[in-house]
């Protein structure tokens, strides 16, 4: 299919994905974050009803390779909420992983981020619809690069788009001088996450202008102060010309921070965060945000 979505249930046109969380999590688990994974099916079940409640359409999960992704579980959930899901492939940063999984994986990564985006996740059959990867605080370290060079090669192979976490925000023109500089990946084929962590309105300026996508994510957590500053930074970026290059997500992490155990949730990106920018940009370029970006940013010609 020419420039599709790949979600678990199978490829779709872009624009059938509706009002979109670009940046989230449904399952997820980390030794960085004892007692706080996400596991239980029935927890994301409800999160999906809350966020379709309001309004959502699609929910893109950035949880890669060894942290827990049921990708069996998936496309019974994405069913049952009527909410597209995508998956993705990839790594994040190698303090997620034991010795054994990092060494299982050298000299590999390129080929089974190939097979899940174009055979499937394991015996699941899901297949990955874009890949994940992290860089440093401020740096990339040889891991990251191994990483991304593997991505690129994905990439060169599927089409694939990459979504790169950053570090607290940080090291995007780094990230970008990598993928697109010295390993040739067209730069709107690639996705800088967390760029509300660190406002830097001219780092955000520079990496717009490359053209890749600039996701503001992670709204409402405790040790950052995303909220009241994302809105300003949006309408910098969008008076410079880059409202089309710009992309929301709530990346919900922790049990705690699910809306079904009392925290912001998936729920929170539509209920309090889409009128609060509302008021800064218009609610014509929210819209586009949630719409038409993230079709845009994961739709693919697959190859």
């Amino acid at each position: 299919m020419v420039n599709a979505v790949r979600t678990v249930l199978g490829d779709v046109p872009p624009e059938q994905l509706g009002v979109c969380d670009a940046h989230d999590h449904l399952f997820f688990g980390s030794p960085r974050l004892p007692g706080q994974e996400l596991r239980s099916a029935s927890a994301a079940r409800a999160e999906l009803a809350a966020f379709r409640a309001q309004g959502g359409g699609a929910v893109v999960q950035w949880t890669p390779y060894g942290l827990g992704r049921r990708a069996a579980d998936l496309p019974p959930l994405s069913r049952e909420a009527g909410v597209h899901i995508v998956a993705a492939t990839g790594l994040h940063q190698d303090v997620h992983y034991d010795d054994a999984t990092l060494d299982g994986l050298r000299g590999r990564l390129a080929e089974v981020f190939v097979t899940e985006l174009t055979e499937g996740i394991g015996t699941s059959g899901v297949r990955a619809g874009f890949v994940k990867v992290a860089g440093g605080f401020h740096a990339l370290d040889a891991h990251a690069r191994r990483t991304m060079t593997a991505a690129a090669e994905a990439h060169r192979a599927t089409g694939a788009p990459i979504a790169v976490h950053l570090e607290l925000g940080t090291g995007a023109l780094d990230v970008l001088d990598l993928l697109c500089g010295e390993l040739g990946v067209p730069p709107h084929r690639v996705i800088l996450g967390h760029l509300n962590r660190s406002p830097d309105g001219v780092v955000h300026r520079q990496a717009a202008e490359s053209g890749c996508y600039l996701a503001f994510d992670g709204p409402s957590r405790a040790n950052h102060a995303t909220d009241w500053r994302m809105p300003d930074a949006v309408r910098a970026l969008a008076e410079a010309g880059f409202g089309d290059r710009l992309l929301l997500g709530g990346d919900t992490t922790t049990a705690a921070a699910r809306s079904v155990d009392g925290g912001p949730g998936m729920p929170y990106l539509l209920r309090r965060v889409r009128p609060r920018l509302a008021l800064a940009v218009g609610e014509a370029l929210v819209t586009r945000i949630l719409t038409e970006n993230p079709g845009r940013a994961f739709g693919v010609e697959w190859r």
